[in-house]
């Protein structure tokens, strides 16, 4: 039986495309039977969600937890095997999966606040603590950070005119460029996250910071800074996001070129979804490419 349900702003963005549209007349019957099946008790959306509905849920013994609907993209389709990778360190608990409904039922950080808000030298210090605990060893199921670079190259160009090529030519030329160089010639191959910005870790009890809604790939441990050297919950501008690059890779031991040349080319890679096109991104990568 489906239920009612109100869906998040942030999530409003799928009501735009046809596949979007689908997956949110899915949601109340989904919602619905996840809710019968792990019998839970469920609270409003939280309101930001951007890539899945999510909603707090309190278990049959009182346990607090986090249902999650995902939005079917392939992105997060190994959100799960990575958690339960980490089982636990440096990032929440999978408590229960159901993959034909790519629905998880996972821990819930109390009291949740998001490490932005802290002063951004603080939150740096928590990131050189937390990114080294989760970069484990893995293989498949999880996609090849060179595998995945490919297909970014493919994408880029379409992405490119599709959106009625919303960057200069040169942005992307160089960005394809340092794909090509950096995705053959990696170091360690290691569980890297592709979304690890500042909104996804949060205050917790069980461990001070820990990392939600991953979005997994195996690469070299210089991808993994990424999302926090672009990221704008830190400071959005050129010096923030080239101190951010510099003290990351110097406290990680990263080689920063490798860093800045990752950040260029997954950044002009992720401007541009479903037609959407996003600015802040865009100058993230002038500013590292020094185009002011």
């Amino acid at each position: 039986m489906a239920v009612e349900l109100e869906i998040p702003e942030g999530l409003r963005w799928t009501e735009r495309v046809p596949a979007g549209r689908e997956w949110l007349a899915t949601l109340p019957d989904r919602l619905a039977e996840c809710v019968e099946r792990w019998e839970l008790r469920v609270g409003a959306p939280y309101p930001y969600a951007f890539a899945s509905l999510a909603v707090p849920a309190t278990l049959p013994d009182g346990t607090p937890a986090v249902l999650k609907l995902q939005y079917p993209d392939e992105d997060s389709v190994q959100e799960a095997t990575a958690l339960a990778h980490w089982a636990g360190r440096g990032a929440i608990r999978l408590l229960a999966h159901d993959a034909e409904r790519r629905a998880l039922l996972v821990e819930r950080c109390v009291p949740g606040s998001p490490l932005h808000q802290l002063p951004p030298d603080r939150a740096l210090d928590a990131v050189v603590e937390l990114l080294p605990r989760l970069q484990v060893p893995a293989g498949r199921p999880f996609t090849p950070l060179a595998e995945e670079a490919a297909g970014w190259a493919e994408r880029m160009p379409v992405h490119w005119e599709r959106a009625n090529r919303p960057y200069e030519r040169r942005l992307l030329d160089a960005a394809l460029g340092l794909l090509d160089e950096l995705a053959p010639n990696q170091g360690e191959q290691v569980l890297v996250n592709q979304d690890l910005h500042a909104g996804n870790v949060l205050r917790a009890t069980r461990e001070p910071w820990l990392v939600i809604d991953p979005k997994p790939v195996v690469g070299e441990r210089e991808f993994a800074p990424v999302p926090m050297v672009r990221g704008a919950e830190l400071g959005h501008s050129p010096a923030a996001v080239r101190h951010r690059l510099d003290r990351l890779s110097a406290e990680l031991g990263l080689d920063r070129e490798r860093v800045r040349g990752w950040t260029i080319g997954h950044t002009l890679a992720w401007s541009v979804a479903e037609g959407q096109v996003f600015p802040n991104q865009v100058e993230v990568v002038r500013w590292l490419l020094g185009v002011e």
